[in-house]
């Protein structure tokens, strides 16, 4: 088991390399001036040239990419007292930076977090602005996950264990019809409903408290209320997945001839379908969900925006619109990280539920 690990960690980092080097080739052989941008057309050539020298832009190609490599390196090789150089050790560029040991007279290497640069439109570090967006995309990715795993595995069981009756035709319908709504029609379908069609009628109630244009995300706080429609919206397509794969898997599952051999022997329904039946028809389920929830975590772009939910996908629309460049490389390295991780975690899982997969 922890070689399977250890392979997928590796196959994992290997991942990790090939995205940081499409990212940052592609974005930086599109056209536009970041000091430009940073200063406005009217700035004097020497102001532009100065920031192009701070961004490093003023480098070929090649060295622009090591250098990029060693700001996501955790551990990293700077020199110490150079301070025009293009690889000098700035305690304010690399704040929670911590040197290891010198070598030689010049260099010195250092232990810190990845460097994802900083936003040409704010100068803000694209950490931070990550770290602001990014906890509220998980937990509403989190939340839709969960009401979507939850229910859609209780109508799946019952799907599957009353073939064929009405509740199973009524469940297939529904669940059907929820593939086939897009999430960003859903979005404003649910906004309109709750926003304006059911407000006169429902007063202070909950339904009318759960969308507002003026606060919606933006308190210092989450408000949990605000959480509600947006979870639904998007939980609603892989709580139809959820249910069509745990009902088909579950069926054939119960076909098999060892299932027959445990009624045989007179274990009741209930262990028969939590103990041998579940776990082994999990498989497509883990699947589905681990890529929804690697996908939500991404970002709900259109869901975020309908909802003003202030999480990675607004970020990403908004740094797209002011040509920000560094927030989108750094949005797109925490997405394809996250993905990787999800992977990682999801062939765990698979390896303990199955253990012919560590073969």
């Amino acid at each position: 088991m922890i070689n399977f690990i250890f392979k997928r960690l590796f196959y994992g980092f290997l991942v990790l390399v090939g995205v940081v080097s499409i990212v940052f080739f592609l974005f930086n052989v599109l056209p536009g001036d970041p000091a430009r941008m940073m200063l406005g057309q009217r700035a004097d050539s020497a102001s532009v040239a100065a920031i192009n020298k701070d961004l490093g832009r003023d480098q070929t190609i090649g060295i622009q990419f090591l250098n990029y490599l060693n700001d996501l390196s955790p551990v990293s090789f700077h020199k110490r007292n150079d301070a025009e150089s293009f690889w000098y050790f700035n305690p304010e560029k690399y704040s929670s930076a911590r040197p290891l040991f010198r070598l030689g007279n010049q260099w010195v290497m250092v232990v810190k977090p990845p460097y994802l640069r900083r936003s040409y439109q704010n100068a803000r570090p694209v950490t931070e602005i990550l770290n602001e967006a990014f906890p509220k995309t998980a937990l509403l990715a989190v939340v839709s996950v969960s009401i979507a795993l939850f229910f859609g595995l209780i109508l799946g069981i019952l799907s599957a264990i009353y073939k064929d009756s009405w509740f199973d035709k009524i469940t297939l319908v529904v669940s059907s019809s929820g593939m086939s709504l897009p999430s960003f029609f859903a979005a404003i379908l649910f906004a309109w409903l709750f926003a304006f069609v059911l407000a006169p009628y429902t007063g202070l109630s909950m339904f009318g408290s759960l969308y507002s244009v003026d606060d919606f995300g933006r308190g210092e706080f989450i408000n949990l209320k605000n959480l509600i429609l947006p979870a639904i919206v998007l939980g609603i397509r892989p709580l139809a997945i959820v249910v069509e794969l745990t009902r088909s898997s579950l069926i054939d599952v119960m076909s098999q001839d060892y299932i027959r051999t445990a009624k045989a022997k007179g274990l009741s329904p209930i262990r028969i379908l939590m103990k041998h039946s579940l776990r082994n028809a999990m498989n497509p389920v883990i699947t589905a969900i681990s890529g929804w929830l690697a996908s939500l975590m991404a970002g709900a772009v259109f869901v975020e925006y309908v909802f003003d939910w202030k999480g990675i996908g607004v970020a990403i629309v908004d740094a797209l619109n002011k040509y920000d460049l560094p927030v989108v490389m750094g949005a797109v390295m925490l997405i394809s990280v996250m993905l990787v991780i999800i992977n990682i975690l999801v062939d765990i899982i698979y390896a303990y539920l199955d253990p012919r997969i560590r073969l």
